[in-house]
């Protein structure tokens, strides 16, 4: 019997064991580090000749493993096998698939600390991201399952004398999935499940500094027994491999989460009909955020300080929810300022097997010049407050940085850096906080910070976020919680984690018969 819908627990690393058990995790996974990886096509290994390397950004001597890269014509066979494939799939009943998603929910439950493991290593998460990560693999699984046996049940329709009438979901076909690095494991396990649970076919296209981890997922499938091709794994250059697929005339929906300039790119390459399309394809994007944090006059302060912390410089504010704006009202901002640039000085940087660290390494190197850049534009923008520049280590170490009276339309205020940069606001009174909170052209997450009921539900009406929360952080969204996905140039708010989204992967089907 399928039990009620819980999350997964996180771990408690104040407990011995749990720190002795990961540590054994990561030395295991620290043998396997160096190995070759191939492209996965109907369950056959493909190797080619060229490859990419994965690093370990804490330690950049350091190979996590040495990937094939797909061309076009591997593109093209992933293809014709998935739609073969997707002929004998889409005809497995939902509690087919279902079980096939509980199965693997419960392989990656028994082996949480090892993908955690592999998180650290090539993610450069800390321990508790890292974990966190692993348990939201597990909730979309255990989720989307549940999800699609309720979906599966007769759906409620009016009923009409002397006639019997149905609705019911069915599939639409295959898939192209193109996950983000900084959320490897979990956003791409819920990517992926959510389009073969509902029975169609994909082509998983991971991000390239988290090749591994997508293929040790694959592994994972394959345990669960999964049918060779539902999921054909095809690591590849975005420019050359990504645009085949989401222009190719049998791509029935591309599922993407990135750069806001990837996502307006595959939206308008998917919006191009090809010789022999049938359909409008479908895109279900999420593409990023500038996030602002609310301190009103009447608030706690330390739930104020705390909450921008930690989500300005959790994972080296590379999450799409990072608050990298923090707008204060002006009888407060010298408070907050203060409290929050103490508090970031205290923040340890370092490598992300040392459990201590409060952030690690930001992942690649583009990444790492980019914040560096944009840290240097910062200094003429902003008062510099606390970091400003490299961290010490091997790695891709940047200090968490803060600049001071900022001007909302400068360019750290309005464009996503994806670092750990924070910019300070002044605002005159509540409304004038709003109108900074909203004058970016993203509209992802936010939070405000008050005792003030009326402030509360003026924010409720017009903060103009997907997920906007009150009196804590802005990021850390639970799947069947909080409902994850924004407004305007955020995404197509397709809300990950919540129970409409299953629905973006089918199309509803209607028969009426004349009794």
């Amino acid at each position: 019997m399928l039990v009620e819908y819980r999350n997964e627990p996180f771990t408690d690393f104040s407990k011995e064991e749990n720190r002795r058990d990961f540590e054994s995790a990561l030395a295991k996974v620290k043998e396997e580090l160096g190995k070759e990886y191939s492209i996965i096509i109907d369950g056959k290994r493909i190797a080619t000749d060229k490859k990419v390397t994965s690093l370990n950004p804490s330690k950049l001597d350091e190979v996590i493993g040495y990937v094939s890269e797909a061309d076009q014509n591997i593109a093209e066979q992933a293809m014709q096998n998935a739609l073969q494939t997707w002929e004998t799939w889409k005809k497995f009943s939902p509690e087919a698939r279902a079980s096939i998603l509980f199965k693997a929910a419960g392989i990656l439950r028994r082996r949480k600390h090892e993908f955690s493991s592999w998180m650290v290593l090539e993610a450069g998460k800390s321990w508790p991201e890292a974990d966190a990560d692993t348990a939201e693999a597990i909730d979309f699984m255990e989720f989307y399952g549940r999800e699609m046996l309720r979906l599966s049940e007769p759906q409620p329709l009016t009923p009409m004398p002397e006639e019997e009438n149905k609705l019911t979901y069915i599939p639409l076909g295959v898939g192209i999935i193109i996950p983000p690095w900084n959320f490897p494991l979990a956003i791409t396990v819920g990517m992926t499940t959510a389009a073969i649970v509902t029975g169609n076919t994909a082509i998983l296209k991971p991000a390239t500094p988290t090749n591994v981890i997508a293929y040790k997922f694959m592994e994972i499938l394959e345990d669960a027994g999964l049918p060779a091709g539902v999921v054909n794994y095809v690591p590849g250059a975005g420019p050359e491999v990504g645009e085949y697929l989401v222009k190719h005339p049998q791509t029935r929906f591309i599922s993407f989460t990135g750069s806001r300039a990837v996502g307006l790119r595959i939206n308008e390459l998917a919006a191009q009909v090809g010789a022999g399309q049938k359909w409008i394809k479908r895109v279900a994007a999420e593409m990023g955020g500038k996030d602002s944090i609310i301190v009103d006059e009447d608030c706690d302060i330390d739930v104020a300080v705390n909450s921008i912390v930690k989500s300005a410089f959790g994972f080296a504010g590379q999450k799409c929810s990072a608050c990298s704006r923090a707008i204060i009202h002006e009888s407060r901002y010298d408070e907050v300022l203060e409290k929050v640039v103490a508090k970031t000085k205290a923040l340890k940087v370092g490598e992300t097997t040392d459990l201590s660290i409060d952030l690690g390494p930001v992942v690649d190197d583009k990444a790492y010049n980019k914040i560096l850049e944009y840290i240097e534009i910062g200094k003429s923008e902003g008062k510099l407050m606390a970091g400003g520049g490299k961290a010490e280590g091997n790695g891709y170490y940047i200090q968490p940085t803060v600049f001071a009276d900022v001007d909302p339309m400068a360019r750290i205020s309005q464009e996503e850096i994806f670092g750990p940069v924070l910019a300070f606001f002044k605002a005159k009174d509540f409304d004038h906080a709003l109108e900074i909170a909203n004058n970016t052209e993203y509209g992802l997450t936010g939070a405000v910070i008050t005792r003030n009921r009326t402030h509360l539900e003026k924010a409720r009406e017009e903060f103009h976020v997907g997920n906007l929360y009150f009196n804590r952080k802005c990021t850390g969204a639970i799947v069947g919680v909080h409902p994850f996905g924004g407004f305007n140039m955020s995404g197509t708010n397709s809300k990950a984690g919540g129970r409409d989204y299953l629905q973006l992967f089918m199309q509803m089907k209607f028969v009426g018969e004349q009794l």
